[in-house]
């Protein structure tokens, strides 16, 4: 049950209402005489807003912790600066940080929070780290969710991934085995302000949230922002375009800080990512339709994960490279992972094949997590077999 109300309160508030958190912010306000606390108080007292005290009013000069629901974020916001009520947000996300917590307390021998940096909107980038090992980097998986901010279901089913991983280790011999020799790191969220603002503003957003000088448009495509024949064919330099490739190579801060993470670790071997939807397993490349040196390898493991995933419930996914079974794709981050020498690059599309597409039910949120799981598992031993 626990799980329902999670993955129910990632997919939206539309689908499920119970204990939704993602989205929601806790804003710091200074408080300095009695009209004002009396003024929060009926702010928190009041019905429209759904407003919980964490730190409630004391005395004078002490600051008030309010948690704000994301759909009560603009009139709060437009509330307090109207009364003249200075305030700070101190926690962004809360959803997201509330699990990543849990389990790094949970679990703290083997799992841990690496901070990789900000995004344009100054919400941090956590990875969840999940290692048996200490001293130098070993070999890692890298698995990416979400960088397309309305791909709802692939942030919940990279959070649902996280869970099993920690609750599978030393009772799933296949999980055990890769962790002993191998990292995983997990960005649950890639894009988190075009999340946000899937959440609060615009249910279908895709971009980042960054300005563009000279443009009234707002956002790049951060899946055509990697320095893989960027620019190329299957993105635009239009900025008001779904596909908007950006200013340069990694000029979005939260490529840029995937990258420089990556390549400062050295020892990557696999990288995955995650999106919907289409119901598709691919690989290398996306800008052009010549074959990838590994091909053949990287055909017969997709391959055999789709087997996999299909052996659940029979979800049906197609396999091969991006540029023949999707459509052209320059600047994508498997195509980076690939040519900077990460050999096991896959992309999935989740479920569905249209008939919900973005907004797929949230009674198929673990159905879709479970099934994934098992495609991901078989490509994880393979790599973990295969090292090179």
């Amino acid at each position: 049950m626990r799980w329902i109300l999670f993955f129910g309160a990632l997919i939206g508030p539309s689908i499920c209402c119970q204990e939704k958190f993602f989205g929601d912010q806790v804003f710091r306000i200074n408080v300095r005489n009695e009209d004002e606390i009396h003024k929060l108080i009926q702010l928190v007292n009041s019905d429209n807003f759904t407003l919980n005290f964490w730190k409630p009013p004391s005395t004078f000069g002490c600051p008030v912790d309010i948690q704000v629901p994301s759909f009560s974020l603009q009139p709060v916001k437009s509330f307090l600066k109207s009364q003249g009520l200075e305030y700070s947000v101190t926690t962004e996300d809360l959803q997201i940080y509330l699990e990543m917590d849990s389990m790094a307390a949970d679990f703290p021998d083997f799992v841990s929070q690496v901070k990789i940096g900000h995004s344009f909107e100054n919400r941090p980038l956590y990875v969840l780290k999940f290692s048996t090992g200490t001293g130098e980097p070993r070999p890692a998986i890298w698995l990416n969710a979400g960088i397309h901010s309305r791909e709802w279901i692939s942030q919940a089913t990279g959070i649902w991934m996280a869970r099993k991983i920690v609750s599978d280790y030393k009772k799933d011999p296949a999980v055990t085995s890769i962790l002993e020799i191998m990292d995983i790191f997990l960005l649950p969220v890639a894009n988190p302000d075009g999340y946000v603002y899937t959440q609060t503003k615009n249910r279908f957003w895709r971009k980042t949230r960054s300005r563009n000088p000279g443009s009234k448009c707002i956002g790049v495509d951060p899946n055509r922002n990697w320095n893989s024949s960027f620019a190329g064919e299957g993105a635009s330099d239009n900025p008001c375009s779904e596909v908007y490739h950006g200013p340069h190579a990694n000029s979005e801060v939260e490529v840029k800080s995937v990258v420089d993470f990556i390549q400062e670790h050295g020892n990557f071997k696999c990288f995955i990512d995650l999106h919907s939807y289409s119901q598709l397993l691919m690989y290398p490349y996306g800008y052009t339709v010549d074959k990838a040196p590994d091909a053949e390898e990287l055909d017969k493991v997709a391959g055999r994960a789709a087997k996999a995933l299909a052996s659940l419930l029979g979800t049906k996914y197609r396999v091969g490279p991006s540029s023949t079974i999707l459509y052209p794709v320059s600047g994508s981050s498997i195509d980076w992972a690939y040519d900077n020498g990460i050999k096991y690059a896959f992309t999935f599309e989740l479920r569905d094949t249209g008939r919900y597409g973005f907004l797929l039910p949230a009674n198929q949120i673990i159905s879709t997590a479970e099934e994934t799981w098992l495609s991901l598992k078989i490509i994880m031993e393979h790599v973990r077999h295969h090292l090179y």
